[in-house]
């Protein structure tokens, strides 16, 4: 069979055909696509004309389409539906990925092409795309010499190649640490719907008559909440903090130790101070200290509103309190101090629902865009739908896929990610994902959705927004190709409809009766909205600074016990709170050390906010949701993508620079 992914897909929007496309391709298709990609920049350095900029950064934009194609089809298979194979396969291939990638970007004939380009006379995205290419190759190492640029690349493989190790630990760590029960009363308080799923669950993983926890990624596990059996809830608890730091051969700790080291060397062989200087270097954040002492002004307040919880808390469950008891009795004064329960709430927010009155609903007021499902269209799963989206006018805009169930070949967490990026260069329209992890009902059940997975649902399809509407020339910049800590701003901000009133009536409707969920019931979720704030903020700094501690350190300070490195790190900086570990302990802390993504970056979430915060209070100002204000946040930001300075999008929409105001008042730390 001929390799599919050798050729440009023909199916619409050139959506990967991934009924065609079986492992045995990705590594035939990302040999060729590296070869075909470093001839290219061969023809580009062997070019005898002077260096302009057609010549030089047009051509580099429009090479590498092979090896695009092939990486981004591979990679959401990783992520979203890896089996063994893939797995393997995924061992194989990132370190190659990271070579090719220091191939490039140490070629010194490459980067003095780009560094004799004249950018007078050019457009201003066409300037910024010369400007973005020189700051990689600075980034990349070219100004090392022979045997610093060796080093280099032997750091990154090893990186690559410790960081791939890392998130298949990780992902099956989850799984492995999922509390099989046998009998049915340690389940009192799950919802029906959520017993059902872990009795399926169970049967999935081959223990009929069981009931199988499943967990999610963050420390805090969802049923902590509802589980009246106190045994049972400290056992959960206990396998969701022991992730990948109880020994054995799921164990992370040595990996995240040796990633630490490998990252200080690196960044010391580039000028850096340690590897947080070096990441901040290209967020939109000004330097490290700013975001240090931002950091530093929150974490006394959470942890004082924190502690103002927990003697509510330990108040109402009548003995001291421990980490396991925080979630459960936390709905108990949600429930008796403002009458809100959530899983009562739950039935309000069935997912089709959701996706199509709610998520849908306001993209389609806010900015004209229609939805429409393809099921002439298949994704890499039978779980996959997939719509076109169009814009008001008819056009077709780009197409969307949701993936929302977990399953054992998916990672934790959500995300989004394009399969292809939009490029006027190029031609090419949007393709983007969202992936969640919602447990998969019984067939001919409702999803029903948490609110923290309803929040998840608007989060995510923020993101996708922010693909879709991509509107810009060079495929470098394109739709979430932003600095790590602007790229969160749009999601937070998509967030802001889920409780708007006219975006609410139209998606929260009973899924059995079709009631609408009743005024004073959204009037008490609005009164309990600084309720578990002290406890988001806290368990979310102590990620942030314990990811910051692990990436400041040189590579002679690297600790030897990794646990006893968290206590210290989380009370130097005033985080530590006996009763909320971090969102993300080092032992499946997957954003920092599962690859290079998040790493000194988990803050870029509160960095964001403060735009969102901002950016929430503008759309209030202006009448909230209509279209001339989607038009507009359409146009200036979303957009945009990279093709200017993020934050004079922000200071275009916004007509100021951003304040930390109304992120301290929305978060109660005013």
């Amino acid at each position: 069979m001929t390799n599919p992914l050798l050729t440009p897909s023909t199916l619409p929007f050139a959506l990967p055909p991934f009924a065609e496309i079986g492992p045995s391709h990705f590594a035939e298709a990302a040999e060729a696509g590296f070869a075909e990609h470093l001839a290219e920049v061969q023809a580009i350095t062997e070019n005898s004309d002077p260096a302009t900029f057609d010549n030089t950064a047009v051509v580099m934009e429009r090479s590498g389409q092979l090896l695009q194609r092939t990486a981004a089809a591979f990679f959401t298979l990783v992520s979203a539906d890896a089996s063994e194979e893939i797995r393997e396969l995924e061992t194989q291939l990132s370190p190659l990925f990271s070579a090719h990638q220091d191939e490039v970007f140490l070629n010194k004939a490459l980067y003095e092409r780009f560094a004799a380009i004249g950018t007078a006379g050019l457009n201003p995205e066409s300037a910024r795309l010369v400007e973005e290419y020189l700051k990689e190759f600075r980034q990349s190492g070219i100004q090392l010499d022979g045997p610093g640029q060796e080093r280099l690349r032997a750091l990154n493989a090893e990186l690559s190649r410790l960081g791939t190790e890392f998130g298949q630990r990780v992902k099956e760590g989850m799984k492995s640490a999922a509390l099989l029960l046998e009998d049915p009363a340690d389940l009192a308080g799950l919802p029906a719907d959520d017993v059902a799923g872990a009795a399926e669950a169970a049967r999935a993983a081959g223990h009929e008559g069981k009931f199988l926890l499943t967990l999610i990624q963050p420390t805090n596990q969802p049923a902590l909440a509802a589980l009246e059996n106190r045994g049972i809830r400290r056992r959960l608890f206990e396998a969701s903090v022991a992730r990948g730091s109880s020994g054995g051969n799921l164990d992370v700790l040595e990996l995240a130790r040796s990633m630490a080291g490998l990252r200080a060397e690196k960044a010391a062989l580039l000028g850096f101070a340690n590897y947080a200087e070096l990441v901040v270097d290209l967020q939109t954040a000004p330097d490290f200290e700013s975001v240090q002492s931002m950091l530093s002004r929150m974490a006394p307040a959470a942890v004082r509103n924190a502690d103002r919880e927990a003697t509510a808390l330990a108040e109402a469950a009548g003995h001291s309190l421990e980490a396991w008891d925080w979630a459960f009795y936390s709905a108990k004064v949600r429930r008796e101090k403002y009458a809100v329960d959530e899983q009562a709430l739950r039935p309000y927010f069935e997912l089709d629902r959701v996706l199509t009155d709610g998520v849908f609903f306001a993209a389609t007021s806010l900015y004209g865009i229609t939805f429409h499902e393809r099921e002439d269209l298949s994704g890499y799963h039978p779980d996959v739908r997939v719509w076109e989206v169009r814009n008001e006018d008819g056009t077709a805009l780009g197409l969307f896929l949701g993936d929302y169930y977990t399953r054992e070949s998916k990672r934790g967490g959500a995300w989004m990610n394009s399969l292809v990026e939009q490029s006027s260069l190029l031609g090419t329209q949007p393709v983007v994902i969202n992936n969640l992890n919602i447990s998969k009902p019984p067939a001919g059940e409702p999803a029903l959705l948490t609110l923290d997975e309803l929040r998840t649902t608007f989060h995510e399809f923020g993101h996708a927004l922010h693909g879709l509407f991509s509107n810009v020339t060079y495929p470098r910049f394109s739709g979430t190709s932003v600095p790590r800590d602007f790229v969160e701003y749009p999601s937070q901000v998509n967030e802001m409809w889920i409780m708007w009133p006219e975006v609410l009536a139209n998606y929260a409707k009973h899924y059995a009766t079709g009631e609408p969920l009743p005024q004073d019931i959204v009037d008490k979720l609005d009164e309990s909205r600084l309720w578990g704030e002290g406890f988001a903020t806290t368990e979310y700094l102590g990620a942030a600074l314990l990811d910051l501690a692990w990436h400041v350190l040189g590579s002679s300070e690297i600790p030897e016990d990794a646990l006893a490195f968290e206590d210290k790190a989380l009370a130097a900086a005033g985080i530590a709170h006996a009763l909320i570990p971090p969102r993300y302990r080092t032992g499946y802390f997957q954003h920092v050390f599962a690859g290079a993504g998040y790493a000194a970056g988990y803050y870029s979430y509160i960095w964001s906010e403060v735009l969102d915060a901002e950016t929430v209070d503008w759309f209030s100002e202006n009448g909230g949701l209509t279209r001339a204000n989607g038009q507009r946040f359409r146009e200036e930001l979303l957009s945009q993508g990279n093709s200017r300075d993020p934050l004079h999008s922000f200071k275009t929409l916004r007509g100021r620079e951003a304040r930390l105001e109304p992120l301290l008042k929305r978060r109660g730390l005013d």
